[in-house]
């Protein structure tokens, strides 16, 4: 996992670094997310995670942009025991690599972005009460590739510095097959993540 993340992080910059000196705009992006899993009956983004990686961009247009990204996102669920839940316990960790594709455009310091994405599978943990059924025999397993829609919002606080808000949420089951209580999104039943980044990034040119 540590080889892993390290060739991540390789990437992450040589993406930026790259893209700086080339007539495409490039950068570093990083912030923290809250996620949920829609259909699994623990409501509300308690789950906290790390976003960060790299982007290139390139202008279409005098206000409009796109942008492809190669991020490290993690992702899940999180109930805490208390009274109002009969103090039940929950616990999943799905962390994958992320690539979206946005089209931006541009209004004075502020960008309105949207576009797809595609996450690939690391790594996952998951426990009910304190005990781990991610390494149950005949577990129903993340899938590997999900696929999001992504909607936000930047603002340039400088010519290189901004903010980013944004959501991300799955369009397919993320579970290889579906459960009892699994929600039905556009076409299918299944549970999906839903995820809002707050992140700040850095263009270097």
């Amino acid at each position: 996992m540590l080889n892993k993340f390290t060739t991540i992080i390789i990437l992450i910059f040589s993406i930026g670094l790259t893209a700086s000196g080339q007539q495409f705009h490039g950068g570093i992006i990083a912030g923290i997310a809250g996620t949920q899993v829609a259909g699994d009956t623990y409501s509300g983004y308690n789950k906290g995670g790390i976003f960060a990686g790299g982007f290139v961009s390139l202008d279409v247009g005098q206000k409009s942009a796109l942008q492809m990204e190669l991020t490290y996102f993690q992702k899940g669920s999180r109930e805490n025991p208390r009274e109002k839940n009969a103090y039940q316990q929950y616990l999943l960790r799905l962390n994958y690599i992320e690539i979206p594709i946005f089209y931006q455009y541009k209004a004075g310091r502020f960008t309105i972005e949207a576009g797809p994405s595609a996450g690939f599978l690391l790594g996952y943990y998951e426990e009910v009460n304190q005990q781990v059924i991610s390494d149950e025999q005949g577990y129903n397993r993340p899938a590997r590739v999900t696929f999001q829609i992504n909607l936000g919002v930047r603002f340039a606080l400088t010519q290189h510095l901004g903010v980013d808000l944004r959501t991300n949420n799955s369009l397919l089951n993320v579970f290889s097959s579906n459960q009892t209580g699994d929600v039905h999104r556009i076409w299918a039943y299944g549970r999906y993540n839903d995820s809002l980044v707050l992140s700040l990034y850095y263009q270097f040119r």
